[in-house]
């Protein structure tokens, strides 16, 4: 993620080297000791460098959006031969990071290699168990991301000409992912069929009128300065790539997705069910959680913290004086109209003014706070009916702010109860204040600035709900409950998840629990199921992130007891970026001692 420079050491050595004409020993020993350092920095920053080398060359459009402009007119290259040359790249690089003693490195640079590796082992173990098979989820895919080009930056002719060649690229870059599809057809490697059910329509949502498509958008306005002349050549040259190039792309996609790709799709829901199916659902248990757990201990955890959170939400319950069962309860919760919008506008509004209520907590908790802003804004009509029910979209520009994306798509399956602990979550302190905090660490490796780990983010996410909680946002037993319900949902996810893909779980025994445990919509329920199905593991990156920051904070609050100050130990969280929880535990252990 983010370059560690030494920049601490570099400081704390001169602040420790005042020139004394009558000490020359002393004079001498200090230049040893930077010459040292500077040794030692040498020793891992090629390796860095060649890190981000290497993602460059695997990635036009990374590479483009960092400042490489000769990529800016190009699109990802995802040729059989040009992704075995980057994994034995990042094959060979990794075997050199693990020979590298640990013994010639700062503590901060075996922070920085731990994590590099991390993302290098990542990176060789999905290429080996052929996840490039797989560019679709339940959610989306590679069609409905690749349209984020039409988003870029349009105010020279040069960022118009390069538009318009990665619209004549677009026809490559589909034939390419068909490719691999077709090769995982061919392995079994493929989302489960059931997962699939409407995806063509995330397809046909992009087959539209010429003038209606996005990808068309930005021919609608040109900069004052253009010309006439300059306006309708490219007008013209955009109107004939969209056309027969782009929507025929779709429409070719959209034939092969539903002729032959999901009909020969897989039957078993079980990653387990897969070449290699139970290592490969192991490694993303201990990816997912950057520990070494097993998934059957993840089962167990969830079991006890479903348990615990369900007493938690009795309580809540009584608070409301509602007569009847927990299932009852949950009845009333997903069909009584007082706990739905009736318009995607009142959704929004109520969004926005949770979401400026949360703005207001900021001083309170955290000491370091982003410049970036953010939006609301609904989810892209094309995706939102297999989306969940809220993201943020970060944005790769200074220009341009994050986004919280709110889904307006069937309102009676959006209840309001949940909004706040959703906008905690997804928005303010959550995704937007942790991701935008980490993109100014400029003293970090291009590696960790530019990268997530979802244990980390995901975690901070859920916390961020907790923090709500603590800072009065809750204003009601439902919306408390409603919070319950997202740590239950969260919760769940770690029994249904380990349960589906180790266990032998069905799809309707994993949505009949998460059913009988939380408020969730069915709706959100079978939605959130089939995202679990096609992305093993990712889902219990939430809780066990969680639940390490909790653990830590009351492991500070404890040894520093009046010392303890909660801005200090936020800022502390997230001072170095998105890391894996071990690495986070040194990180507060140092903050403590720190403190003391």
């Amino acid at each position: 993620m983010k370059k560690l420079i030494l920049s601490i050491l570099v400081a704390s050595t001169l602040c420790g080297c005042s020139i004394n004409i009558h000490a020359p020993v002393q004079t001498s020993k200090n230049s040893e000791d930077q010459n040292i350092k500077a040794e030692r920095q040498s020793v891992l920053a090629p390796l860095i460098e060649q890190d981000w080398q290497i993602k460059q060359f695997a990635s036009a459009q990374l590479a483009a959006s960092t400042g490489d402009k000769s990529q800016l007119g190009k699109l990802d290259n995802l040729s059989p031969e040009h992704l075995e040359d980057v994994y034995h790249q990042k094959l060979g690089l990794l075997e050199q990071l693990s020979a590298l003693d640990d013994s010639v490195l700062t503590k901060d640079e075996r922070i920085n290699k731990q994590i590099l590796k991390y993302q290098l082992q990542n990176s060789v173990d999905m290429y080996r168990f052929h996840d490039h098979y797989q560019p679709i989820t339940a959610e989306s895919g590679f069609h409905a991301y690749i349209a984020s080009i039409s988003k870029g930056r349009f105010n020279t002719e040069q960022d118009y000409r390069n538009y318009l060649n990665k619209l004549a690229a677009l026809p490559k870059y589909f034939k390419q992912q068909t490719y691999w599809l077709t090769q995982g057809v061919k392995a079994g490697i493929t989302p489960p069929k059931v997962t699939l059910n409407g995806f063509e329509d995330s397809i046909s949502a992009f087959i539209v009128p010429v003038e209606q498509s996005g990808y068309f958008a930005p021919f609608n306005h040109f900069p004052d300065h253009f010309s006439a002349e300059l306006k309708q050549e490219l007008i013209s040259k955009g109107r004939d790539l969209v056309k027969n190039q782009v929507l025929t792309s779709y429409q070719n996609f959209y034939d092969f997705m539903t002729l032959e790709y999901i009909p020969n799709a897989r039957t078993d829901i079980a990653a387990t069910s897969l070449p290699d199916g139970k290592d490969f659902y192991e490694n993303r248990v201990q990816y997912y959680t950057t520990l070494p757990m097993t998934s059957e201990e993840v089962h167990q955890l969830g079991l006890k913290e479903v348990a615990r959170i369900r007493a938690e939400m009795r309580q809540v319950i009584k608070q409301t004086q509602f007569k009847g069962s927990f299932a009852e309860f949950l009845h009333f919760l997903r069909t009584d109209p007082q706990f739905y919008p009736k318009t995607a506008e009142e959704l929004l509004k109520e969004a926005s003014y949770i979401a400026k209520q949360a703005d207001a907590m900021l001083p309170k908790y955290f000491g370091k706070l982003p410049r970036m802003p953010y939006g609301i804004a609904p989810v892209p009509a094309q995706i939102a009916p297999k989306y969940t029910t809220g993201r943020y979209s970060g944005s790769t520009r200074d220009d341009k702010a994050g986004y919280y994306w709110v889904n307006t798509y069937a309102l009676d399956k959006r209840p309001l109860y949940e909004l706040t602990a959703l906008t905690l979550h997804e928005a303010i302190p959550g995704h937007h204040l942790q991701i935008s905090l980490n993109k100014e660490l400029d003293n970090l490796p291009n590696f960790r600035r530019f990268s997530y780990i979802s244990a980390f983010g995901e975690g901070w996410g859920l916390y961020s709900e907790y923090l709500g909680l603590e800072a009065g946002l809750y204003k009601d037993p439902y919306s408390n409950f409603g919070r319950l319900t997202y740590e239950m949902w969260r919760a769940t996810r770690l029994v249904v998840d380990t349960g589906m893909h180790a266990q032998n779980w069905t799809r309707q025994q994993a949505i009949n629990y998460m059913a009988e445990n939380s408020a969730l919509s069915l709706h959100n329920i079978t939605t959130e199921v089939d995202r679990y199905i096609s992305w093993p593991g990712q889902a219990l990156s939430y809780k066990i992130g969680e639940l390490t920051i909790k653990r830590l904070r009351k492991k500070a609050e404890a040894e520093l007891g009046e010392k303890f100050d909660i801005r200090a130990f936020h800022d502390a969280v997230l001072a170095n970026g998105s890391v894996p929880m071990s690495i986070l535990e040194q990180q507060i252990d140092t903050f403590i001692e720190t403190q003391k």
